[in-house]
């Protein structure tokens, strides 16, 4: 794993531990020479994990539509800024110039992404890790109705299993690294096809 898409919000949300985890995280990505990928926004959580990268000499690569380009959004520091068109653009730069995939705390957006990227792995189209850094417990009631859904048979166990997570950010990252794709040659069964 040479690189993490980053998922967040670009808010800071109400709790100073949110901008700390995001600081952790940044950290610890430049820490291991792992290359940032994110939204190339410089607000909120999303300007703090870059900053945090950019600080301690790593690389971060910003990919932002040019509509919030031109709301003077970007990150003006990122070692490498993508202008695309559309939203569906930069979430698809993303994935390709991600080896993994961390949601940290956020908004619509972010789950957005999150569960494209999780869609994506249980279909088979990447292998890549997906995780949560749960930070406060924020994804807990998220986790509770992946849980849910897979007891309700929605969703299959081994899916559910591809969700990491995590309140730490180096303990993430470690199981991130350790990750094994999953490999199922049918994930539909006979009478739900």
């Amino acid at each position: 794993m040479k690189s993490v898409a980053v998922y967040c919000g670009s808010s800071s949300g109400n709790q100073e531990i949110y901008t700390q985890q995001a600081q952790e995280m940044g950290r610890e990505l430049a820490r291991r020479g792992l290359t940032l990928v994110y939204g190339g926004g410089c607000v909120g959580l999303m300007g703090t994990i870059a900053d945090a990268v950019l600080a301690e000499g790593g690389r971060v690569i910003g990919v932002i539509p040019g509509f919030l380009a031109d709301k003077e959004l970007a990150h003006k520091g990122c070692t490498e800024l993508h202008v695309v068109d559309t939203m569906h653009q930069r979430k698809l730069l993303m994935a390709d110039l991600a080896d993994g995939f961390v949601a940290m705390p956020g908004g619509f957006g972010t789950l957005e992404e999150l569960f494209e990227v999780l869609t994506w792995g249980q279909l088979g189209l990447h292998g890549k890790p997906v995780a949560l850094l749960n930070t406060q417990g924020f994804y807990d009631s998220l986790l509770a109705l992946l849980d849910h859904m897979s007891g309700e048979a929605f969703l299959r166990q081994e899916n559910r299993g591809q969700v990491l997570q995590n309140v730490n950010a180096a303990a993430l990252l470690d199981a991130m690294a350790a990750y094994q794709p999953l490999r199922l040659e049918k994930w539909l069964t006979p009478e739900n096809s």
